[in-house]
């Protein structure tokens, strides 16, 4: 005699298995419908945000404006006339570069500043972190022409400078406008990076501290071998937010444009400029949708080549 025998149960059939899994209770059908309620707010804004206007950007990408006969179906001719543009490759080469020097050497230095602050050696340290990330919280706009003045040679302080130095440096010739940028954008994120860091590493726990300290290991010994590694998959995302935010500059060059003669700033200085001027100067919309679409597809075929290979790495370790 069987289990279900013995207490007088029968054991279900696969008839009733299988109808209570084609019925199912009123109650089941009121909690699945109740959680598509709960995400239909941020599903309809994520729509509203995020997917109609790349489907919109799409569509128009299509089409070319003419002064005669209006927009016109041109299929991909857009895109094959982007990727043929020696101006779009000369904003995404210059972008490129920057992003090469300028990310490691701010997220290096956010780093060091991060690892300081940890250290409970520094003076003021609370002072130093609210100061540090200050500038993160200044609008690109004021930053832009805050910096602006402070190295125009015509009213500014390197103008003042070379006046009573009688030097002749300018941070805005055509060979140095990039690196003037470049001080700009380090300033304006170094904070904000240094914060992310710091996070992570108040997450290490502080016996792994007080244990390498009674193995007789030294504060160098203990960076290189217990924070830098609890900071190698922070790393990755702050690498990523930089390229992403890098391929987007826009408020640097567009200010500086006209706020600085022949600084050498071109309207393809970066691919978003470019973007900028084809939709607004030069009414082309369908030219510079494509732009911003391949631009996108670019930046996140970078952003998922660096977030692959940092966890690879961090999985063979």
């Amino acid at each position: 005699m069987d289990l279900a025998s013995r207490i007088g149960t029968s054991a279900p059939t696969d008839e009733h298995t299988a109808g209570a899994t084609r019925d199912p209770t009123p109650n089941r059908r009121r909690r699945s419908w109740a959680g598509y309620a709960f995400i239909a707010p941020f599903g309809t804004l994520f729509a509203l945000v995020f997917i109609v206007p790349i489907l919109y950007a799409a569509y128009l990408s299509l089409f070319q404006q003419r002064l005669l006969g209006g927009d016109t179906f041109v299929g991909l001719a857009n895109y094959t006339k982007l990727l043929q543009d020696p101006q779009f490759w000369d904003g995404v080469g210059r972008v490129v570069w920057f992003t090469l020097i300028q990310v490691p050497i701010m997220l290096l230095f956010a780093m060091a500043v991060a690892l300081a602050l940890d250290s409970l050696r520094v003076h003021g340290a609370k002072f130093m972190r609210v100061t540090i990330f200050l500038p993160y919280a200044v609008p690109a706009i004021v930053s832009t022409l805050m910096w602006g003045f402070m190295l125009g040679v015509k009213y500014g302080l390197f103008g003042s400078l070379n006046r009573a130095l009688g030097t002749s440096i300018d941070p805005f010739t055509p060979d140095t406008t990039l690196i003037s940028i470049g001080v700009m954008v380090t300033w304006a994120f170094t904070g904000f990076n240094m914060l992310i860091f710091y996070s992570a590493l108040k997450a290490v726990p502080r016996e792994l501290y007080e244990a390498a300290a009674i193995d007789g290991a030294n504060e160098f010994q203990i960076i290189r071998w217990i924070k830098l590694p609890a900071l190698r998959g922070t790393l990755v995302v702050t690498i990523i937010f930089s390229i992403i935010g890098t391929f987007q500059m826009f408020n640097e060059p567009q200010i500086l444009q006209s706020m600085v003669a022949n600084s050498g700033i071109t309207t393809h200085y970066t691919p978003n400029l470019y973007a900028y001027h084809l939709a607004f100067t030069g009414s082309q919309q369908g030219y510079a949708a494509a732009l911003a679409l391949v631009m996108a597809v670019i930046t996140i075929a970078i952003a998922y080549a660096v977030q692959i290979r940092g966890l690879r790495n961090a999985l063979d370790r």
